[in-house]
Order: C-alpha cells, then structure tokens, then sequence
C-alpha cells in the first residue's frame, strides 16, 4: 500500500473538513478511554442545567465550536460564551482546572449522563 493510500492518510482531509465547518475533532480511541473512565460526583450536576445548557452541552458533545453553536441555536457567539461559563459553574469545572481542558470534561459529564439514561 503506498502511503497516500494508508487509510490513516485519507482520514486527515476529513477531519481538516470538518475542523473548517466547526466542528473539534478528538481521535476515537481517545474519546472511547475518556468516556470510560471512571465517574466523578458530577454527574448528577447534569440535571441543574437549563434546557439551553443543556442545548448548548449537546452540541459541544458533537465537537461544535462557539461559533458552530451559535449558528445552530439562532444566538451570539457572546449568549453561548455565557452558557458554556453558567455551565462549567454548575458542574464544578472552575478556570483552576489546570490539569484538564473544561470543555472536554464538560462533554464527558455530559455523555457519561447518557450512557447511565440509556
């Protein structure tokens, strides 16, 4: 197999076009370790958000960027900055959590919810 053709090589362009429309791309197996990896106290925080936090955690969960999210929701990318900001508060994910990325912990807290729901 010559390497333009490495399936590895051909998943690059999508993930370039899909970073360009919005979207974080974050590698499956990684998603999948993070996903199962213990739960934290926070998953019942899930349940303080409002149903437009909720809106909000539901599109970062499929890798929308701010901008992404605003489009989709009709609202500012400022109103989404300030649900994304409401929504690290209720779930504890304070600007100290050096050692992670909030958004991502925040999508974690969110996709663990669903998998206990379902």
């Amino acid at each position: 197999m010559t390497p333009c053709h490495h399936p590895e090589h051909q998943r690059v362009p999508a993930e370039c076009l899909r970073i360009n429309n919005g979207e974080i791309v974050i590698e499956p197996v990684l998603a999948k370790r993070l996903v199962d990896r213990p739960r934290g106290d926070k998953k019942d925080a899930i349940t303080a958000l409002s149903d437009r936090e909720l809106d909000v955690l539901r599109l970062m969960a499929e890798g929308r960027s701010n901008n992404g999210i605003a489009g989709q929701l009709y609202v500012t990318p400022k109103a989404v900055e300030k649900h994304i900001a409401n929504i690290f508060a209720k779930l504890g994910l304070h600007a100290d959590t050096a050692a992670h990325h909030r958004r991502v912990l925040a999508v974690l807290t969110y996709l663990r919810s669903q998998r206990t729901e379902n």
